[in-house]
């Protein structure tokens, strides 16, 4: 089945990833300055291991949350998509493309 792209499903999946991730332990990275030395460099990693398992630990409990409260508690649901969307009015909307599958090692 082709996807195609549902304006409402994108607004929903914007406001999800700011509130799982833009608001989370992400946001005090990306607050500090960028480094002039290893800037672009992929050799060389940007976050330790403990700072990407806090991002990863924080996107996991908001996105139980928010999935939690769409099914017991819709008007939490829809108040936090509320606050989310604030935060992604002038995002870009999903590219419907396959995505690429990197191998990550296992933690």
């Amino acid at each position: 089945m082709k996807m195609t792209l549902d304006p409402g499903l994108a607004i929903e999946a914007k406001a999800l990833v700011a509130l799982a991730f833009r608001t989370g332990p992400i946001e005090d990275l990306h607050a500090g300055r960028p480094c002039t030395v290893c800037s672009g460099n992929r050799e060389i990693s940007h976050i330790s291991d403990e700072e990407m398992k806090a991002i990863m630990k924080s996107a996991v409990d908001t996105l139980y949350r928010l999935l939690w409260q769409r099914d017991c508690d819709p008007m939490a649901y829809n108040e936090n998509l509320a606050l989310g969307r604030r935060y992604t009015l002038h995002w870009d909307d999903p590219e419907l493309k396959v995505p690429s599958r990197k191998r990550s090692r296992p933690k």
